[in-house]
């Protein structure tokens, strides 16, 4: 019975925590259509001139919305009362209402809370997908009756794709970013990303050169437009939501098929060809020049010869411990992940403008993509192999230097200061004689006299004398100097002591020497 009473309370949770995921998904949608109806409800207030009351700005906001997720619209107010459709989407909207999902999304499957009970990824990926796409639905309806219906063909189509797409990122978000557990299929997805991450950026430079170099017809298409300030603010709004359409356009440019300028009308780096149905717009006047193309026009292929190196580059290095052909797949892979990519987005920036010559306008979706496949292959597949062939290299064993002969040992400070005094002693002078090897000197100097025919033999009579005191105290290490020693004198005889007597004389004749003597 309390197993029962667990599970079901368990259910009882997950049904609540999916119904939550479901209104959130709702709160959402609604978000992103009512940050759009303020923008244009204050463009209509502060226009002098409005043509259709608060009605026809709600319309108009609901239709935007639309278009930002990649809905055709078909205007029904023409000239010729013949409907036109209007594809074009503007990218910058569209990052609102995608932000919108993919947070909604992860806060989600990742609460604040952890205690509470929350819905599996499959079941917040459906919930919140779901209460998005109820609210979807209204709004299309909503949007049949008024001035820019929307094409039910591409709202079954676009709308639930990008909004399970972004859902679909939030979860994943939320999971940590967790990659394929093969290492060739994980470095494709981030050398396509990082390839398609570096086109872009070069795509918006070359964007952003064009409209410098063009900048006087860029402003005066501008102010032959709008002339009220409110008519320059939306117009202002407007260009800045068409510069990431700018920067894919310029990378389509780059990677070879062009850009379509109206039917029978091309623009490609080797020039432009046809007759373009160009409208009067700001950053249409940053397109090429009639005629074929110079080395400004050419220069624009570096963007994706970057890109491939940049997208071989990364295979490279995360596929350099593997084998060579899993580096070759997983470039293959790359090649072909970026250029689907490549083509969602041609898809997504160009489309038609109108009716007639302006239902092709903008690069063309598949040849877009097909165009950054070749480059990565062409370009990134060498690269990625480059890249790890050199990361594999061995490095040649240098030979070694002989090794160089040990120095003397350094004496201490303390001995080369006490021999410092004795070498200058014993050095001779410049230019002076060589000093001539010690010669001790052993004899008794000043007791020559007393010395006998039998030399020092009678003095070892004497019990007091001792002959080594007569000798120097260290003769060891004395040194001779340079003239022979003066003779010592002999000592000068004591009154209280007898002369010395002669050698071979004995005691008994010395006392009687004195008495005998007349």
């Amino acid at each position: 019975m309390t197993h029962l009473t667990e599970h079901s309370l368990v259910q009882g949770g997950r049904s609540a925590a999916f119904a939550t995921a479901c209104v959130r998904g709702g709160v959402a949608a609604g978000l992103g259509v009512g940050a759009l109806a303020v923008l244009v409800i204050v463009a209509w207030i502060s226009s002098p001139f409005p043509d259709s009351g608060a009605g026809g700005a709600l319309h108009l906001a609901a239709g935007l919305w639309l278009l930002a997720h990649g809905v055709e619209l078909v205007r029904t107010d023409t000239l010729g009362g013949l409907p036109a459709p209007l594809g074009i989407v503007p990218l910058l909207t569209a990052a609102l209402p995608v932000w919108l999902v993919f947070r909604t999304a992860r806060s989600t499957l990742d609460p604040a809370d952890e205690t509470g009970p929350r819905p599996s990824p499959a079941g917040t990926l459906g919930a919140v997908s779901g209460g998005y796409l109820l609210v979807a639905a209204v709004i299309v309806v909503y949007s049949e009756s008024g001035p820019l219906p929307a094409d039910l063909v591409t709202a079954g189509l676009w709308l639930p794709g990008v909004v399970l797409g972004a859902a679909g990122a939030g979860v994943w978000t939320a999971l940590g970013r967790p990659l394929p557990g093969r290492e060739e299929a994980a470095a494709a997805l981030r050398g396509a990303a990082a390839g398609l991450v570096t086109l872009l950026a070069g795509g918006a430079v070359l964007a952003g050169t064009a409209l410098v170099w063009h900048a006087g017809a860029a402003r005066a298409s501008y102010e032959g437009i709008a002339g009220e300030w409110s008519g320059r603010v939306a117009l202002a709004l407007l260009v800045l939501a068409l510069l990431p359409n700018a920067a894919v356009w310029a990378a389509a440019y780059g990677l070879g098929p062009g850009v379509a300028l109206g039917t029978g009308a091309l623009a490609t780096p080797l020039g432009l060809v046809g007759d373009p149905a160009v409208p009067p717009f700001p950053l249409l006047a940053a397109l090429p020049p009639e005629g074929r193309g110079g080395w400004p026009q050419w220069a624009a292929a570096a963007v994706p010869l970057v890109a491939a190196v940049v997208l071989g580059r990364s295979v490279g290095r995360a596929t350099g411990t593997g084998r060579a052909r899993e580096t070759a797949l997983a470039a293959l892979g790359a090649a072909w992940a970026s250029g689907a990519a490549v083509a969602v987005l041609a898809g997504a920036a160009g489309g038609p403008l109108g009716s007639g010559r302006l239902l092709a306008f903008g690069p063309v979706w598949w040849q877009a993509g097909a165009a950054a496949v070749l480059w990565g292959v062409a370009v990134g597949l060498p690269t990625a192999l480059a890249v790890r062939a050199w990361g594999r290299r061995v490095p040649r064993p240098k030979h070694p230097k002989p090794p160089k002969p040990p120095k003397p040992p350094k004496q201490p400070k303390a001995a080369r200061t006490a021999e410092s005094p004795a070498l200058a002693a014993t050095a001779p002078a410049p230019g002076a004689a060589a000093p001539t090897p010690p010669v001790f000197d052993f004899s008794l100097n000043g007791l020559d006299g007393l010395n006998g025919p039998s030399g020092l033999a009678d003095l070892d009579d004497d019990e007091g004398y001792v002959p080594y005191d007569y000798l120097p105290a260290s003769w060891e290490t004395a040194p001779t100097p340079s003239t022979p020693p003066a003779p010592r004198p002999a000592p000068a005889p004591r009154p209280d002591t007898e002369p010395p007597r002669p050698s071979g004389t004995t005691g008994a004749e010395r006392e009687a020497t004195p008495k005998d003597t007349p």
